[in-house]
């Protein structure tokens, strides 16, 4: 056998241990005594969501399933807006009208794990889903917001709000992860009619170690109702500073706490479970 053609082998029968992926190894006789003898299945390591999608994306295509089967994220850009909006849209199977804005924090962008993840949870339970990149992160790949940046990427926010509700007739929610979520909830203060509720995944609520640097100032003004996602081990907020914060908020609040999670939340091996059920949470939240 060819070694281009052994590589094949291999390929198909690593995605044969990739859950939802049904392609069966070649017979005995295809394979061959050296690879019969050599080559020993092994268990892969935890996908990651992107991986998930390229793997679902394969399965799809070689059990020669409908094209609209196929829930792989669709590139999402809008330029006729000031900043565009760009992204990755998340289709749900059985849409119940609504949709969701979802953003990154200042040293990510919307291909976070974090965020691939979550979209994924929450179009399974019917919201049509924005994964968007905040405007900084469009004028430079790297590093975090610049200074004066923050206005802007407000405003990219509602134009990627506006997007959406060009497309679902039903409410439209905005959240986001750190300073994608503060920059969330200052925009829902300043308008409180830009979203009908916020998701806000580990709400940076001081620098690391700088407890009286509290970023609080627009909380007695956000009327919008917000369910608060924060690790118990968070650097940037303890959780009894974000239980005594929350109180600042008039609008109806709900604090989730993930145990023994830091600012990331998740892991790549907890990241699945985190994902299900923040997706959990945001649906009770918003009923």
């Amino acid at each position: 056998m060819r070694e281009r053609s052994k590589r094949a082998v291999l390929k198909t029968a690593v995605r044969e241990t990739v859950p939802g992926v049904r392609i069966p190894l070649p017979p005995p006789e295809v394979l061959g005594p050296s690879l019969r003898s050599g080559f020993r299945l092994r268990a892969p390591a935890p996908l990651t969501p992107a991986k998930r999608l390229k793997f679902e994306s394969l399965s799809l295509r070689h059990q020669n399933l409908p094209e609209n089967m196929d829930r792989t994220p669709e590139p999402f850009l809008d330029e006729t807006c000031e900043p565009r909006v760009r992204g990755f849209l998340h289709r749900p199977e059985s849409p119940n009208g609504d949709a969701v804005v979802l953003t990154h924090g200042a040293g990510a962008n919307c291909q976070s794990p974090l965020l691939v993840a979550v979209a994924e949870e929450l179009a399974e339970s019917g919201l049509l889903v924005l994964r968007c990149d905040l405007p900084f992160r469009q004028v430079r790949a790297h590093g975090p917001p610049g200074p004066g940046s923050a206005a802007r990427d407000r405003e990219g926010l509602r134009q990627a709000l506006i997007a959406l509700r060009k497309i679902v007739p039903g409410r439209v929610f905005l959240g986001g992860h750190s300073y994608g979520g503060r920059q969330a909830s200052m925009l829902a203060a300043d308008d409180a009619s830009v979203a009908s509720a916020l998701l806000l995944l580990s709400y940076p609520l001081h620098p690391p170690r700088r407890p009286t640097q509290l970023r609080t100032a627009h909380f007695p003004t956000l009327r919008v109702p917000s369910l608060f996602v924060s690790g118990a081990r968070d650097e940037f907020a303890s959780v009894a500073e974000m239980t005594s914060a929350l109180e600042l908020i008039p609008a109806r609040t709900k604090l989730l706490i993930i145990e023994g999670a830091s600012h990331s939340l998740a892991g790549r091996r907890e990241l699945s479970a985190l994902a299900a059920r923040v997706a959990g949470a945001f649906r009770e939240f918003i009923g």
